[in-house]
């Protein structure tokens, strides 16, 4: 189902659908958790080092648990990462990307903003010390591009809002002044209502959405105002009322009026990674790199784990402990020799994960800044690429900077990982042209990081559906003997690092209370 609704509606319209399904929304965080009367020495090994596999173990040492994680990658910080100048990407197939941006320069392929209310995760980074700054999601001078409407070419996120704010009260207007309306509205209800339309949208005292000095004050006007002789501005045109109704950018200014895209959002200073970092400086004398699970077996004394040492040969080694956590993303995990319940088995193999794709791309100056006044947001467009989102970081500074310069899900998302990483590179710019006629011009390299290429992950996140979740969530979250499971995948928040923090939370105050005889 998800997968249709990204044909119709693309990227934004899939993003919406996963939110209705509760993938995205505000967080019940309550803080750290009560693990006291631990057996000191109890052994629990964690398999992954990502967001909640480092708090899992932060949480359980500082209870007394004896603590070892696996990690398969050559880094900690599982999908909670950044791409820097000299860094390489190895995907699936073959390919290999080498990463050229400038010093200073990055992009984050996985987790890029992190919302208000997403509690658990601002408490972390400021427990451990990660300098934050606003993320700009909202930009009013940013773009609306439709290829289908006025005449294939971008507008100003500010004149479309404004515009369509303005036609819908307008005809809001029209329809309580002709008395349309009062079979549904009192009188005095009536007035309220005209009087907030006017106000709320700047319209005309008349009820009218023109041309006119009201109007440009929240569109724009055509010649600013200035000073001296020649500084009387001039108003803008509208756009047409039936064009803006049916290029449907609406969904766009939707986007932001969720509660996961309102402001205030953040991101890490100087890229995402930076919160993995701060993790890994609390536990990273507990993490073994280039380990590759083979089997998970358990039994009522303990757990035992496979796997092979890949910076010895790929030799085969066994770890022992009375329990395990296991973060594995969920297509992993589903391959592997896992000893566990029918339904958890059931669950584990119950969940597709997100294909996504995003695309770096480095310009030898910022462009945006310089010749357009976008400072930060988004620019949304109708073509597979989706969205090009300008950096929040190193506003007003020289030389080159890194656009996201495509950000697809669905039917996108596969499109452009069956293609090589130069192919996705150049069909990015192709289609920001589009939006940037600088783009040619102003290129200097890029990358395309496609999250189902991803040997460690094989998807971007976890894609429940609501039939899922009630035939398979409890199983998935509830602790199987002596294992219990934690990851953005087992909690209410998927595709978000404060799904990875809360399901790791929970999962061990499960593993805690079994411990101690609790449950």
């Amino acid at each position: 189902m998800l997968t249709r609704i990204g044909l119709l509606a693309g990227s934004a319209g899939l993003y919406q659908a996963m939110t209705s399904m509760g993938h995205a929304m505000g967080t019940d965080f309550k803080g750290s958790p009560d693990l006291k009367g631990a057996k000191k020495g109890t052994r629990v090994v964690i398999l992954g080092s990502g967001l909640a596999g480092m708090l899992a173990a932060y949480e359980l040492r500082k209870a007394g648990y004896a603590v070892q994680i696996i990690e398969y990658q050559n880094r900690a910080g599982g999908r909670n990462i950044t791409l820097r100048g000299g860094d390489v990407v190895n995907e699936l197939g073959g390919y290999t990307q080498k990463v050229g941006f400038a010093p200073g320069n990055y992009i984050n392929p996985g987790p890029w903003r992190i919302p208000y209310h997403h509690q658990g995760l601002l408490h972390y980074c400021q427990e451990f010390g990660v300098a934050l700054e606003p993320f700009v999601e909202l930009n009013h001078n940013s773009y609306l591009h439709s290829s289908a409407m006025f005449g294939g070419k971008p507008v100003r996120y500010r004149d479309y809002a404004s515009d369509f704010t303005g036609y819908t009260a307008e005809l809001l207007a029209k329809a309580i002044d002709q008395h349309k309306l009062d079979d549904v509205m009192s009188k005095d209800e009536r007035e309220h209502v005209g009087a907030a339309m006017r106000g709320w949208a700047g319209l005309e005292n008349n009820g009218a959405w023109v041309k006119g000095v009201r109007s440009s004050l929240r569109r724009g006007f055509e010649r600013p105002q200035g000073g001296g002789i020649d500084g009387e501005p001039i108003p803008s045109d509208l756009l047409p009322r039936d064009e803006i109704m049916k290029s449907g950018l609406w969904q766009f200014m939707s986007f932001h009026e969720r509660l996961d895209m309102q402001t205030t959002m953040f991101q890490p200073v100087g890229g995402m990674d930076n919160i993995g970092k701060g993790f890994i400086k609390q536990v990273h004398d507990l993490i073994t790199l280039n380990c590759k699970v083979t089997a998970i077996h358990q039994d009522d004394h303990g757990v035992k784990v496979s796997y092979a040492d890949m910076a010895h040969g790929g030799a085969m080694r066994e770890v022992e402990a009375d329990y395990c956590v296991c973060t594995i993303p969920l297509p992993v995990l589903s391959q592997l020799d896992v000893q566990v319940s029918g339904p958890l088995k059931a669950a584990i193999s119950a969940v597709p994960y997100a294909s996504s794709v995003k695309l770096g791309l480095e310009f030898k100056r910022r462009f945006w800044e310089q010749d357009e006044q976008i400072y930060g947001g988004i620019s949304f467009t109708d073509q597979p690429i989706s969205q090009i989102s300008y950096p929040s970081g190193g506003i007003f500074s020289k030389g080159p900077g890194v656009l996201l310069g495509g950000y697809m899900f669905g039917p996108a998302a596969y499109d452009f990982a069956g293609m090589t990483p130069e192919q996705r590179v150049q069909a990015g710019i192709e289609q920001g042209l589009k939006i940037h006629p600088q783009y040619r011009e102003e290129f200097s390299n890029g990358v395309g990081f496609a999250w189902s290429r991803m040997p460690w992950t094989l998807g971007c996140c976890s894609m429940w559906s609501e039939q899922a979740r009630k035939q398979h969530y409890k199983a998935l979250v509830t602790m199987d003997n002596r294992i219990v499971l934690a990851g953005e995948h087992a909690s209410y928040v998927g595709c978000w690092q404060e799904g990875a923090i809360l399901s790791s939370l929970a999962a061990i105050t499960s593993l805690h209370k079994r411990a101690i005889g609790a449950a």
